[in-house]
């Protein structure tokens, strides 16, 4: 497993760990033994991965909400909807990852911290995002 995927985990692990009590992100960064292990590059990438997807948490909630049709982002598992944030997150606010290997490293963290089906779920949610930004982008 790469360097930039351990970063997602442990940005997922936080952002799951936010998402049900609310603890500060400082605090956690502080407690996480595994990131303070880590190499300072991962360290940083984590950082900036659980700043960003909890900065533009509403707009990020927004768009999944409008891409899921019957589901309401409330009632998806936690796990899936935080992959679906630090994905997104990375799709519209880090242009220089290439938006296949963010795909990629979604549905791969969610076969191993969801449930079978996950995957599924998260590919059709980034790839209808990516569809509606497309034809945005191109209407005049």
């Amino acid at each position: 497993m790469g360097a930039r995927r351990r970063a997602r985990e442990l940005a997922l692990q936080m952002l799951y760990e936010y998402d049900v009590s609310g603890t500060d992100p400082r605090v956690m960064f502080e407690r996480s033994a595994d990131l303070r292990k880590a190499p300072e590059g991962l360290q940083d990438f984590t950082r900036h991965l659980v700043a960003g997807t909890l900065e533009h948490r509403g707009e990020l909630d927004a768009i999944i909400s409008r891409q899921a049709d019957h589901w309401r982002i409330a009632r998806m598992p936690i796990v899936d909807r935080n992959i679906l944030r630090l994905a997104l997150f990375e799709l519209l606010h880090e242009p220089e990852t290439p938006r296949p290997v963010v795909i990629d490293e979604a549905l791969e963290i969610a076969k191993r911290f969801s449930t079978p089906r996950s995957s599924q779920f998260i590919n059709g949610i980034l790839d209808g995002v990516l569809k509606g930004r497309r034809s945005e982008a191109s209407t005049p």
